[in-house]
């Protein structure tokens, strides 16, 4: 590489950086918080703060599929359940856990009855 190439090289590389943060820009926009109701903070509770509850109290238990169990909350506290349990009394559990955690308003189930073999 001779050495009047170098300035280039930092253009290209200038240049494709900026197409790559513009290409950008509507994803990081489309991940902001939002949370638009924050006009009565009593009902306002943050999804993560849900979620962790949720995970907590599912560790608690000390029922290892419990654990693999995913909990994700959306929206005015819609909290969706999926993964595997060994049976449907742990799918139950968990669900049952999710229902008691404060803020919530619904829980929907994907979770699936793993087969041993």
């Amino acid at each position: 590489m001779a050495l009047w190439d170098a300035p280039d090289m930092k253009t290209k590389l200038a240049t494709a950086l900026f197409v790559i943060g513009t290409l950008m820009a509507p994803f990081a926009a489309h991940a902001a918080d939002q949370d638009a109701d924050r006009t009565q903070p009593k009902t306002f509770v943050k999804n993560s703060v849900i979620t962790t509850k949720i995970k907590t109290k599912l560790a608690e238990e000390r029922l290892s599929s419990l654990a693999k169990i995913k909990v994700d909350t959306t929206g005015k506290g819609v909290v969706v359940l999926s993964g595997r349990a060994r049976s449907q009394e742990e799918a139950d559990k968990a669900a049952a856990i999710a229902r008691e955690t404060e803020g919530v308003t619904t829980v929907k189930s994907r979770i699936k009855i793993r087969k041993d073999k």
